[in-house]
């Protein structure tokens, strides 16, 4: 499987499969270097984005997701709560916002919301955006319709991960279908709302279904503009508590995989970051992740605070980035207008991050 060196760093739709397979199989300073090569063409490597993600209702949701504490089918000791209050929400992007935060994400615990909550979830996308921040939204399954609506109302990315391959994902959830998601991200994306979009690693899955997951998203006709890369954080009471952990060298693949895929996404390092020690963090930012999550928590599972992020970031020379209004998409042309900045998700990121 020989990789075409010549045209890593083009943005293209096209990559075989084998292709993405080759990548995994160079040789890790390789595979690195290229990925470092890549970031510094899109990006400035110095910068990187800092969202917060915020749970506006938590627990009870009717699916079977196999990392899920948020799901009713587990005894995971999760409290359920109700849908926030709009004027709570805005006060917590308002704090996030003077934490540095630069996007703002709501993440409820649906398999797909009702009308009715998703007229109040809009007030809440106004009442955030209204303050300077992008906002993000990550509410299960949408249909047209629901996304033409979030579109109305301002928002600016919908978080829909695919979690794992397509081969590999009835092992992990049975209550919707690969397909399902798929349709969500055409729904979304034909609003014209950015997408977040990208998976979960360390649920048994093999180094093909992580190939086969980036090359899914890789192959889409736009790519995502944000894809997190999520480390499976365990919790007792889901099947998939006491899982073997995925080689960190493993994880550091795919995050410069994905850097060379699809060069000017922003790769985010979501949930298990709580469990990776600074050196790890360094290690993912060299290979081209360049998007976090601040804040303790993501959505039901730790995070590391801000002020370690921020000690982080001071020793490694590294500052925050600032959205601008227009910006250039993950696929080279501009991308659709977020909010004017002031100073901070997306497939169910509810459950492990987004």
């Amino acid at each position: 499987m020989n990789v075409d060196t010549a045209r890593l760093g083009e943005v293209r739709s096209d990559w075989t499969l084998d292709e993405v397979r080759g990548l995994f199989a160079l040789p890790f300073a390789d595979l690195v270097f290229h990925a470092q090569s890549v970031h510094r063409s899109n990006f400035d490597p110095n910068e990187v984005q800092v969202s917060t993600l915020l749970s506006i209702k938590t627990g009870a949701c009717p699916e079977d997701c196999a990392y899920c504490p948020q799901s009713v089918r587990y005894d995971t000791g999760l409290e359920r709560e109700e849908l926030m209050a709009v004027q709570e929400v805005v006060a917590r992007a308002r704090a996030a916002r003077e934490a540095g935060a630069t996007r703002f994400c709501m993440g409820a615990a649906y398999r797909s919301p009702k009308d009715r909550e998703l007229r109040v979830i809009m007030e809440m996308v106004r009442g955030v955006r209204e303050l300077g921040l992008e906002t993000c939204a990550t509410l299960g399954m949408l249909t047209p319709a629901q996304a033409g609506a979030l579109k109305e109302a301002g928002l600016d990315y919908y978080n829909h991960n695919l979690d794992t391959s397509a081969e590999f994902y009835d092992k992990i959830i049975t209550t919707r279908s690969f397909q399902d998601r798929l349709d969500t991200l055409a729904a979304v994306r034909e609003a014209g709302i950015n997408v977040c979009s990208g998976g979960i690693l360390g649920m048994g899955e093999s180094e093909g279904d992580r190939a086969a997951l980036l090359h899914t998203l890789a192959t889409m006709p736009r790519h995502p503009e944000s894809v997190p890369i999520n480390q499976l954080v365990q919790v007792e009471g889901t099947p998939l508590a006491g899982s073997a952990p995925l080689d960190p060298i493993e994880f550091l693949r795919c995050i410069a995989v994905a850097r060379i895929l699809m060069p000017r996404s922003h790769v985010r390092l979501s949930a298990g970051r709580s469990e990776m020690s600074d050196e790890m963090q360094a290690l993912c930012f060299l290979a081209g992740a360049n998007s976090i999550f601040y804040g303790e928590r993501l959505l039901t599972t730790g995070n590391p605070d801000v002020e370690r992020d921020q000690q982080l970031f001071a020793r490694l020379g590294i500052r925050p980035e600032s959205a601008p209004a227009t910006s250039r998409s993950a696929n080279g042309d501009e991308e659709m207008p977020g909010a004017l900045l002031t100073g901070r998700a997306c497939t169910r990121g509810k459950r492990s991050g987004a």
